[in-house]
């Protein structure tokens, strides 16, 4: 078999076994912006994927490329082993500001993807309620995003995105908002729910702490025009608790390997 062959079915295998694959995604912004430059990467099913890099390398953009809210200058998107450009009910995005409907209450906020689908009133919230109940907002659902805290706002977020039964999240900074305190909580509670519901999810954070928490494996990008500097496999959730991650020796020296390879970026 010739080599141009080879790599053609190689290519397919891995689309075909990856929830996500990106080939030579490249990103021109008008006026001259160059964000993205020739990304191939593949995120595995059933895993938590982090973007780490300096600000500006073009992590938000790649999600975003990811979720087909942006259309790429070059390069292809494949989800479960197909071509994609453009939003899918596969993919939930959740958003930094939590993107809650200010006229809307937690069960409404919640049901409204079930909504726009056209689910009958008493089916899209019961379904709403479950998932309410996974994000520790039972007794709440009759309030208005005004009157909750930013951590039940991102909880809210989280709920609406998992309502809609989509295989794969995509999270952008969705803890940023909230204190020290609050994103720890919220970065348990994520990976209590994930042992749950099996999801894929692509993590944009600017977090080393957050990123090998949280993830199976972190791509590290460049600064702009992002490349892929590195992929780091962070994977310590098959024999630890939550509780123990953070106090496990391998946590930290992963923490200082990655902040190695990202302090030459700021010298």
């Amino acid at each position: 078999m010739d080599a141009p062959m080879a790599m053609i079915e190689k290519n397919q295998d891995t689309r075909e076994t990856a929830a996500v694959t990106v080939e030579g995604i490249s990103m021109h912004y008008p006026g001259g912006v160059h964000a993205l430059e020739d990304i191939c990467l593949s995120i595995p099913r059933g895993k938590m994927t982090a973007f780490l890099g300096p600000s500006g390398c073009g992590k938000t953009t790649l999600l975003k490329i990811i979720a087909g809210l942006l259309e790429p200058s070059s390069g292809d998107v494949f989800v479960n082993g197909k071509k994609t450009t453009a939003p899918g009910p596969e993919r939930a995005f959740v958003f930094q500001d939590f993107a809650l409907l200010p006229w809307a209450n937690v069960l409404r906020n919640v049901a409204f993807g079930l909504e726009l689908r056209g689910r009958k009133k008493g089916e899209r919230e019961e379904i709403a309620r479950k998932f309410i109940a996974q994000t520790g907002l039972t007794g709440f659902e009759h309030h208005y995003p005004h009157q909750l805290s930013g951590g039940m706002r991102q909880r809210a977020g989280l709920a609406r995105a998992l309502v809609i039964n989509a295989e794969i999240l995509l999270m952008d900074e969705p803890f940023s908002a909230v204190d020290e305190q609050m994103r720890r909580k919220l970065q348990e509670d994520l990976l209590s729910l994930l042992a749950v519901e099996n999801k894929t999810v692509i993590f944009v954070t600017h977090s080393i702490e957050e990123a090998v928490y949280l993830a199976d494996q972190t791509v590290i990008l460049s600064p702009r025009p992002g490349r892929i500097a590195k992929i780091v496999s962070t994977d310590l959730h098959s024999d630890l608790t939550p509780d123990q991650i953070r106090r496990d020796r391998r946590y930290l020296d992963m923490v200082d390997e990655i902040w190695g390879g990202l302090k030459q970026y700021l010298e």
